[in-house]
């Protein structure tokens, strides 16, 4: 097994300045956000066509700039960019993005379910506070797990993120946000 970390930084930026509190940072006053991608591999016999790869460059300028470019409402692309600093293979929980926001778990859930650049912008990495993985797309059936929650478990067991037989996300939160 190989164990690789890839670190990149990024600057989050706004399409114009803002002067509310809480704003989205502009390019001058943003502070630099470094995404961490740690991924695990096994190893093979190796190809003869390429060298095997163990990790992938993670690039958020272009989802950054999507999100200010956007007409969206300035708390939503706050959520978006936030979004856009939980590591592949990690999840983060609705309760933690809200706290560091000092908003609510449900008016981040609303902002995810809005979330046009999914999933460049990551809301499959969000969960519940208690591991469960809740719903995807803003799409709830009646028994309260939503009606796309296997593309979401696709999407985060494609990045690595384990999931028990009771559909909880094993490991603890990710709470790294800047």
């Amino acid at each position: 097994m190989a164990v690789t970390t890839t670190t990149t930084t990024v600057k989050a930026i706004a399409a114009k300045p803002r002067t509310k509190p809480r704003s989205t940072p502009s390019a001058s006053s943003a502070k630099p956000i470094t995404v961490h991608q740690t991924k695990l591999t096994t190893t093979a016999a190796p190809s003869k066509t390429k060298p095997p790869t163990t990790t992938s460059q993670v690039d958020m300028s272009a989802p950054l700039a999507q999100i200010a470019a956007s007409s969206r409402t300035p708390y939503e692309k706050r959520v978006w960019n936030l979004l856009c600093q939980i590591p592949a293979g990690r999840v983060s929980t609705y309760a933690l993005l809200a706290a560091h926001l000092s908003s609510s778990p449900r008016a981040v859930g609303n902002a995810l379910r809005r979330n046009p650049f999914a999933p460049q912008v990551p809301c499959h990495r969000v969960v519940a506070t208690g591991g469960l993985l809740g719903g995807f797309k803003g799409k709830w059936p009646k028994d309260g797990e939503g009606i796309t929650i296997d593309e979401k478990k696709k999407l985060l067991r494609g990045e690595g993120v384990r999931i028990d037989d009771k559909g909880r996300v094993a490991g603890t939160p990710w709470s790294g946000f800047v």
